[in-house]
């Protein structure tokens, strides 16, 4: 069997709809009001475990604090198969949170508390070394603490475990935690932080996917979308379009993507077939309201 480890934060998402997403100053009444759960490493790892095979096992590096919200979480995510002994659960604290507005178009804007998920430490990371032995396949954000993330990385290495690295939400990172990622897949805002490149068409993708490969990063998959995605390996690019949808909620669009990837690339897929996966998969999600309830399973891709 095949093991695939996400680390990464889990949250509990409220949501409210409204036809334009309000401007600073301005009160708007919401038309609607949804709680789900959420949260980059907990939607990855569900999209991960929903989209796998019968041989692949979904491992969960994730904090939890020690409210109802944790409690529904780990239901949720042990129906969808999802290994949580590495999960933590801190007391006297809150499970993140948070807020999020979206339009009618599907666009949306988020804020985020972080709660537990800023007591992942490099300890716990540490203690999940077995983990890391067993994973042939590594998926990691920054709404985790950046030391903890730079502790995953260097450990995947260390034990011959592919990186991925979503580096969301945007920031700009240093050379030494770049060289230990094998593959990088920010969006078009994520790729200016990193590289100071605005990404408009596919000459600015090329240009900003060879800084990263300067930086040590073997493979660049920038997400653009209902563009689709630019990959890069070795300096060689591809744009790959998405399968055209009506979007309603763009909410866990990327998490599915990057979930997906990390399936199809262990499933022994090309880099192409499994960006093109990754896409089916995204497009899908955002036809549906929501982050986990949104993402789909294996059999709807078939």
């Amino acid at each position: 069997m095949s093991t695939l480890l996400v680390i990464g934060s889990a949250n509990a998402d409220h949501v409210l709809t409204f036809n334009e997403l309000p401007k600073a100053g301005q009160t708007l009444i919401s038309q609607q009001y949804r709680f789900e759960l959420g949260g980059k490493g907990a939607n990855q790892a569900v999209a991960a475990a929903r989209l796998s095979n019968t041989q692949q096992k979904v491992s969960l590096i994730s904090a939890l604090g020690d409210d109802s919200n944790a409690a529904i979480m780990r239901k949720s995510w042990a129906a969808d198969g999802i290994d949580l002994n590495g999960c933590y659960e801190f007391k006297d604290h809150s499970t993140g949170t948070a807020m999020i507005f979206v339009n009618q178009h599907g666009e949306n804007s988020i804020g985020v508390v972080p709660g537990a998920n800023a007591l992942l430490s490099v300890m716990h990371i540490q203690q999940q070394q077995n983990l890391f032995t067993q994973a042939n396949y590594m998926l990691i954000q920054l709404e985790t603490p950046l030391d903890s993330v730079r502790e995953a990385l260097s450990l995947a290495k260390q034990h011959g475990c592919t990186t991925i690295l979503n580096p969301a939400p945007a920031a700009t990172l240093s050379h030494d935690i770049l060289c230990l990622i094998d593959i990088i897949t920010p969006n078009e805002t994520e790729a200016f932080a990193l590289t100071g490149i605005e990404v408009i068409d596919q000459e600015s993708a090329s240009k900003a996917a060879d800084y990263l490969h300067d930086q040590g990063v073997n493979i660049v998959i920038i997400t653009l979308g209902s563009k689709g995605a630019y990959f890069s390996e070795k300096g060689q690019g591809q744009h790959i379009p998405t399968p055209v949808v009506s979007a309603i909620d763009t909410v866990a669009a990327g998490d599915t993507f990057n979930g997906a990837l990390m399936v199809a690339l262990d499933d022994g897929k090309s880099l192409k077939n499994a960006v093109e996966f990754a896409n089916k998969a995204s497009s899908i999600t955002v036809t549906r309201n929501g982050a986990q309830s949104s993402i789909p399973y294996r059999i709807e891709l078939t």
